[in-house]
């Protein structure tokens, strides 16, 4: 996957931004148009939204190519008012939201042993149940890559140890990782605040 220049990054989030303050305030988003990312197509994305450093929301999607506008600006509105861990966001915490992009790679099926902390993101998958962890998640946490599989198999909502089994299917991808807070700043307000609240930051 080649980077994207910043130019590109900067719009994606104001994608991002937009689609949330529309959520919020139940408004129609307004159509976003760039013949610089209009052409460009993505595997999947996940958008995860903190506040005063804490997670605050984060929602993705990964199937098809699709274009990356829409996809960004509905992952958008989902992080910031569906994802069940979470209570909406609200108008008030708008101008607190750090908005950070993933932008992924195509899936593909990796050993155990080729896994690579800090570039690869996880999804394990047995019948009908799927769990997903962006790069950044084991680094967070300083997890080993045994660690990582394991507790991908947790948010699938399999045993610890099902990532053993013939049966589990394993696969991973890179993402390109940006925020607000890295690009945009000081136009986003960022305040610390006590460590805690919910750990993982990716859910589908």
């Amino acid at each position: 996957m080649c980077p994207l220049p910043k130019e590109q990054k900067q719009l994606l989030l104001e994608v991002a931004r937009s689609a949330i303050i529309d959520a919020v305030h139940d408004a129609a988003s307004a159509a976003v148009s760039s013949s610089d990312v209009d052409s460009f197509l993505a595997p999947g994305a996940f958008v995860t939204l903190h506040r005063r450093r804490r997670l605050r929301g984060c929602i993705g999607q990964i199937a098809a190519p699709q274009p990356i506008v829409p996809l960004i600006a509905y992952c958008a509105r989902a992080a910031a008012l569906e994802d069940p861990r979470f209570r909406p966001v609200e108008p008030r915490e708008i101008p607190e939201i750090d908005i950070e992009l993933s932008i992924l790679s195509a899936l593909e099926p990796v050993r155990p042993e080729r896994i690579e902390i800090g570039r690869h993101g996880l999804m394990v998958t047995r019948g009908s149940r799927r769990g997903v962890l962006l790069p950044q998640v084991p680094l967070q946490f300083r997890w080993d890559a045994a660690r990582f599989l394991s507790e991908t198999c947790s948010k699938a909502g399999l045993d610890q140890t099902a990532w053993r089994d013939a049966d589990t299917r394993i696969e991973a991808f890179t993402a390109e990782v940006f925020s607000e807070s890295e690009l945009l700043l000081p136009a986003v307000a960022v305040v610390d605040s006590p460590a805690g609240g919910p750990g993982y930051s990716s859910s589908t």
